[in-house]
């Protein structure tokens, strides 16, 4: 049986099949693990690794990982935040700042351990979100020669000198149109267009509004849609906004091969659109996940959140003795509002097979369900 047809520009920009992008999902390294990268990439997409969680020594084993599997494309997502407040680069030197300067919420993330039965279990490495660290992680992406780089948060111009001079593309993401204009002015080849409905750090305009604006704003540099994306429609919608493609994250976060535990994806397939919602408590920034207990415990505490990396420092103390005592209930779930939708596990490649069957059927049946005439 013949494979279905589905192409666009930004097919022939990555030599891929389809355009389809996996959003190169950090979620404390489990969310894009090398499997789920390269088993997208097989069935036609673009497979991206997420590395923010990852030490630099990681990020190289898993890229050496995604070509063991696969010889299609693929990319690496990387976290470069424009601005970051003064701290301490190391974790156990944010953890003194934190005493030091910020006594309420520390005061807070040990009542949360206390509400929760729950034995401290501070975070063994000693990695902070830095530029120093920034930099380790860019430095392999280049070394490894990955074909494709996404800065995921953040100025991608450092990146693009040295990525030109290896032919790696360079994908910026944007969730405001002036942040798509950075993103052109620095020079990158794609722009990600993320709306607020998608998962994890989003920001605060909706995907139809955001991608229209943005297609028209930095052409003629091409435009991925991403936020709530997670079938065949969106995908059509997506495309016909004037996006090229899109970035998918949630859908592939239930996928076999994403290394999150099956409670945590059963968590996400129970949960209504409502249910996922942006809160800062996890990392200072606007971050959109499944809401619960201890996202209702942040909205009640009157705190302000902190800057990264000190937020995130602090929250990834709870975050691992939740972890340790089983306690996923009350885990940093970032997912969108497109998981209202889903409904199993799957495989990747069903996945991919049903995004591009939903697409090229939205696609033929619009002519069915509208008349026009130019």
């Amino acid at each position: 049986m013949s494979r279905p047809v589905l192409r666009t520009e930004l097919c022939d920009i990555l030599n891929i099949e389809y355009p389809i992008m996996l959003a190169g999902m950090g979620v404390w390294g489990m969310g894009t693990p090398p499997e789920l990268v390269a088993a997208v990439s097989e069935a036609g997409g673009c497979g991206v690794l997420g590395g923010s969680a990852l030490s630099p020594e990681e990020v190289r084993r898993r890229i050496r990982r995604v070509r063991q599997l696969t010889d299609k494309p693929f990319g690496v997502d990387l976290l470069l935040p424009a601005s970051l407040a003064a701290a301490s680069a190391t974790r156990s030197g944010v953890r003194e700042e934190l005493r030091r300067d910020h006594p309420a919420h520390v005061a807070f993330m040990h009542e949360l351990l206390e509400r929760f039965d729950l034995p401290p279990a501070p975070v063994e490495n000693d990695i902070v979100n830095s530029d120093v660290y920034a930099e380790a992680q860019i430095q392999v992406v280049l070394e490894e020669e990955v074909p494709i780089f996404a800065a995921g948060l953040g100025d991608p111009a450092r990146v693009i000198p040295r990525a030109r001079k290896q032919g790696m593309l360079v994908i910026g993401l944007a969730g405001t149109v002036r942040n798509a204009e950075r993103n052109r002015d620095a020079g990158v080849d794609i722009v990600v267009c993320q709306g607020t409905e998608g998962g994890g750090h989003t920001g605060p305009i909706a995907t139809l509004p955001l991608v229209a604006q943005a297609v028209d704003a930095v052409a003629p540099v091409p435009v991925v849609a991403a936020g709530g994306i997670v079938g065949g429609r969106g995908i059509a919608a997506a495309l016909t906004l004037g996006a090229i493609g899109v970035w998918v994250g949630t859908a592939f976060l239930v996928s076999e091969e994403c290394a999150l535990p099956n409670v945590v994806k059963d968590d996400i397939l129970a949960g209504a659109a409502s249910d996922f919602r942006v809160s800062q408590a996890w990392t200072g920034k606007t971050l959109r996940a499944k809401r619960n207990q201890v996202t209702d415990a942040w909205a009640q505490s009157g705190l302000e959140p902190l800057p990264s990396p000190h937020q995130r420092v602090l929250m990834e103390d709870f975050l691992s003795a939740a972890q340790l005592a089983d306690r996923w209930d009350l885990y940093m779930n970032a997912a969108g509002q497109g998981a209202g939708s889903l409904t199993e596990r799957r495989p990747a490649a069903d996945i991919m097979a049903d995004l591009v069957a939903g697409t090229v059927q939205a696609l033929s049946e619009t002519p069915r369900r509208v008349q026009f005439a130019p």
